[in-house]
């Protein structure tokens, strides 16, 4: 039914202005005259929360993924500003939309404004842009909501943001440059065994001289990677695709993360980031004012390690069976033995090799006492989020420390590595040339 804004007088001769349904203009003047009032003006409402709902839809451009956790970090950290200067949550959401560049940040941010326009809540609005804020964030903000500290609950999670930025840029750190050094050297090795070579083979077969064991072997490499040099980046690729689809399965991909904390060298690392990470986002939650269940619930779906989910779902179990949170987080600290796993390092790490290595690691604790004890003094003083944050910050510390190490343990390895593999070529080559040399002198 048609809407009409309406401006009349009443008996005592004061003027209002209102919106009513009706059919058409004489309906609506008709309605308002048998109530007592005097229409001195009636027209069409035009619905500006639809005209201007149409117009951010149509500002809208093509995205695909999710929203890169750098911009979210930012738009969180801008928005806690706006809101401490005390501007309207639905001015500060504009802003920032029109400040933002065309992508899916941008588009969930009209989504968002346009919701709240309809009447909905900050947290419900968000809740309905899942791509861009998840459930950790929505549910942060629903409390803030509820307890009315959104500009404070903004800013822990603008902090929780970049330290989690901040934690992942270490891992980042940690692993881009081993893999960069290896592909350097690959490449260089590559160069040699199918260009300069080759240039060797040919002199040696012009002399026909008995070669060392060592130069038929590279000169068979060489072979090889001429005449198979598919495989040089096919065999990265089938590993990958071979991982992609083992873990596509919900039992190997647990076999595949219990693999990445058990691994020798960088198991560690990223057994320490799953718990700085986990840890800081409960006890954010916590702080937050968050349920105790709900937040070892969104802890659980945010840890993106299938070991850790199976620990938190235990400590959710026993929670609604009157049991602590120390308690199951001390049994179930120990991962089971899984068959995935073992097939991972048989297939990973040497064959019988590998499994011997997981043999010596298979008792290794994904959570260590200290974290156990500290949860457990949370626990009886009512501060358990502090304690979580001090855990948290503990295994910052330690990620920081791990990757220095793990930095200054590669750097003389890659060295190694390359000069061994470099040397090795050399030699092989040489050792024909001094035979080629002695017979010429004779």
């Amino acid at each position: 039914m048609p809407k009409y804004k309406v401006e009349a007088i009443d008996a005592k001769g004061q003027g209002f202005t209102d919106v009513i349904d009706a059919k058409d203009e004489n309906e609506a003047n008709a309605t308002l005259r048998a109530a007592g009032y005097h229409v001195t003006k009636i027209s069409l409402h035009k619905d500006r929360t639809a005209e201007k709902k149409k117009k951010n839809k149509s500002g809208k451009t093509f995205s695909f993924g999710r929203v890169n956790s750098k911009i979210l970090r930012d738009f969180t950290r801008n928005l806690s500003i706006l809101q401490d200067a005390g501007l309207p949550i639905l001015r500060s959401l504009n802003i920032l939309m029109q400040q933002s560049k065309p992508g899916a940040l941008r588009n969930a941010l009209i989504d968002v404004c346009n919701e709240i326009e309809s009447g909905s809540s900050l947290s419900e609005s968000m809740a309905k842009s899942p791509k861009a804020f998840n459930r950790l964030y929505v549910n942060m903000i629903k409390a803030g909501e509820a307890g009315g500290a959104l500009e404070t609950i903004l800013q822990r999670l603008a902090e929780f943001l970049e330290r989690s930025e901040s934690l992942k840029a270490q891992i980042k750190s940690a692993l881009t440059y081993p893999i960069s050094i290896l592909t350097f050297a690959l490449g260089i090795l590559i160069f040699i065994m199918t260009k300069i070579v080759p240039q060797f083979v040919t002199i040696f077969k012009d002399f026909d001289i008995e070669l060392p064991a060592l130069t038929k072997f590279l000169m068979a490499t060489s072979n090889a990677c001429i005449q198979y040099w598919y495989l040089i980046p096919g065999i990265p690729f089938m590993i990958w695709l071979f991982i992609k689809v083992t873990t596509s399965f919900k039992y190997m991909k647990f076999g595949w993360d219990l693999f990445l904390l058990k691994v020798p060298v960088f198991g560690p690392l990223f057994e320490k980031n799953v718990v700085a990470r986990t840890t800081r986002t409960l006890g954010t939650l916590i702080q937050s004012g968050v349920p105790i269940l709900e937040a070892i619930h969104i802890t659980k779906e945010t840890s993106q390690n299938a070991v850790f989910e199976r620990m938190y779902q235990l400590i959710l179990e026993a929670i609604r069976e009157g049991d602590t949170i120390a308690n199951p987080m001390k049994k179930n600290a120990a991962p089971p033995i899984h068959p995935a796993c073992i097939f991972y390092f048989f297939c990973f790490l040497g064959g019988p090799i590998g499994v011997l290595i997981f043999l010596t690691k298979f008792k290794d604790k994904i959570l260590g006492d200290m974290v156990v004890n500290m949860v457990d003094v949370g626990e009886e003083t009512g501060e358990l989020d502090k304690m979580l944050y001090k855990v948290a910050d503990v295994y910052d510390e330690e990620v920081q420390t791990y990757t220095d190490q793990l930095m200054s343990m590669l750097e003389p390895l890659m060295i190694i590595f390359l000069g061994g593999m470099v040397g090795t070529i050399v030699i092989a080559i040489f050792l024909p040339m001094i035979t080629m040399i002695e017979n010429l002198s004779q």
